[in-house]
């Protein structure tokens, strides 16, 4: 257990695309800002988000074009223009109506301001960013230029010699693609910058800032052209298995994700590399993370990829008890949580047990029949984190509605609030548990219902959209949540 996670906090769950603003998302401008001086006001020290990753086009943070790349969609204007290098009202050409065109094309306008009016130092940080990060940062570059260039087709549909990373081919695009690839490393130099601007702006407001490995990465990515021994992947670069999960609470089909497996056996021979430098690019970037679906790295639920459910998987082992050793014999004591819902066994405990992990605690999975269900508050020890629900669950207003009187009373039995409405009865009993940390989604703080939740597993429509507004936080709202934060000594 980090030392961070070894004391009484609160959080609270807001992806930076839900924050407030002019643009078709959130981003790292002043409202983030302003989100950190709301955290710091009510008491609360971690903020948690989603993966910050380049989403693919569905939106969904879960299923990157990079495991280490930040998404450029929360790249904010005004900072660039306030360093002199974006005039903000240069446009990209009226037949373009894709904001993530339009803001990509303003970066690369950014980015020819930024050649020409950059001092000495500033270019030599732009220099020195290349040059630390070129471990990935080359191979990405490269590999969003070709993608671009041939219509954002999976690179399996590549060229033969640049689906095979034929080497004369690799270096005639390179200079082929010079511009462009100079400035898809300054979209990312921008993305970074702005993002331990934010950081830092949080550590001095005592916010500790909470990030999410997703455990797989997408097959249509920077990092699974770049680096196939990594995968199970046959001679032609195409997966036979695909990862998932099997039926569960959220699917009766499971969960088809559709991402390669690792090949276990050639991470282990490399000594986990490829692993620990993705552990090394998200703790510069967080001071907590996340494991999501942490029971892949005990055993992860292979799918033949000709079918089209999950149900015909199978349960193959992980060496994740290796793998954490050599991220903590790098790392030393890191700040980590083990996302473990879903089917999870007593040789996923143990993994997680045996290395001093956080599990989560879902209190909308815990008012079934059963006394010893684990989510129930009674049932908690103190080296977890308890949440009213995720970004997968519907709001805690729009869960508690779809129960039926029975179930309604049963909770608040359990409870013992029977005035106490919801969702303020679930963030009471959230923050009055005996769990270190507490993360409250803000629809909850907001007190909102089942229109403004995240994501629905298992659909691919109108997901990953929500925002909030600053409108919807009443004094009334932000004074009760800062109230329980300081009641049950999380601040």
């Amino acid at each position: 257990m980090g030392a961070l996670l070894d004391k009484r906090r609160a959080g609270v769950l807001l992806h930076i695309t839900s924050l407030p603003g002019r643009g078709e998302c959130g981003d790292l401008g002043r409202e983030a800002f302003h989100f950190v001086n709301f955290l710091h006001d009510t008491g609360v020290t971690v903020w948690q988000t989603l993966p910050l990753g380049m989403p693919h086009g569905d939106g969904s943070p879960y299923q990157c074009l990079s495991a280490h790349a930040g998404n450029p969609a929360l790249i904010n204007l005004e900072w660039l223009a306030d360093k002199g290098w974006l005039q903000l009202t240069d446009r990209c050409g009226d037949c373009h109506t894709n904001a993530e065109f339009t803001k990509s094309c303003l970066v690369t306008k950014a980015f020819y301001g930024f050649q020409n009016l950059a001092d000495a130092e500033q270019q030599q940080d732009f220099q020195r960013f290349c040059r630390e990060k070129a471990g990935w940062l080359d191979d990405f570059a490269l590999f969003i230029a070709l993608r671009n260039v041939f219509g954002h087709k999976c690179w399996n549909e590549w060229p033969e010699a640049l689906r095979q990373r034929e080497p004369k081919a690799l270096s005639e695009s390179r200079q082929l693609l010079k511009a462009v690839i100079d400035s898809i490393k300054f979209e990312q130099y921008v993305f970074f910058r702005q993002w331990h601007e934010l950081k830092d702006y949080a550590a001095r407001h005592g916010v500790l800032m909470f990030g999410d490995i997703p455990i797989f990465v997408s097959y249509d990515s920077a990092d699974v052209w770049a680096n196939r021994d990594v995968f199970k992947l046959n001679a032609a670069g195409e997966m036979e298995v695909v990862a998932g999960v099997p039926p569960d609470y959220f699917s009766e089909f499971g969960q088809r994700w559709g991402n390669p497996h690792y090949d276990w056996e050639h991470l282990r021979k490399t000594g986990f590399k490829w692993w620990l430098d993705r552990i090394k690019s998200q703790y510069e970037m967080f001071d907590i993370l996340r494991i999501d679906h942490f029971r892949g790295l005990e055993a992860a639920w292979e799918i033949p990829a000709n079918e089209d459910t999950a149900i015909n998987g199978r349960w193959v082992v992980a060496p994740g008890a290796e793998l954490l050793a050599e991220i903590q014999r790098h790392f030393g004591s890191l700040s980590l949580v083990a996302e473990d819902l879903g089917i999870i066994t007593a040789e996923v405990e143990a993994l997680r047990d045996d290395f001093q992990l956080p599990g989560m605690k879902i209190l909308q999975f815990a008012f079934g029949d059963d006394s010893r269900n684990p989510y129930l508050p009674c049932n908690y020890h103190r080296n977890c984190v308890v949440y009213t629900g995720t970004h997968d669950n519907d709001t805690t207003l729009g869960w508690f509605d779809g129960l039926n009187d029975g179930e309604k009373q049963r909770i608040y039995d359990y409870l013992g609030w029977s005035s106490l409405p919801m969702p303020s009865a679930l963030i009471h009993a959230a923050l009055g548990s005996v769990a270190n940390l507490a993360v409250i989604p803000m629809q909850d703080i907001l007190k909102l219902g089942s229109p403004d939740r995240m994501n629905t597993p298992g659909t691919t429509e109108g997901n990953w959209r929500w925002r909030f507004d600053w409108a919807q936080l009443s004094d009334d709202k932000a004074g009760h949540f800062a109230h329980l934060v300081r009641l049950f000594g999380r601040c």
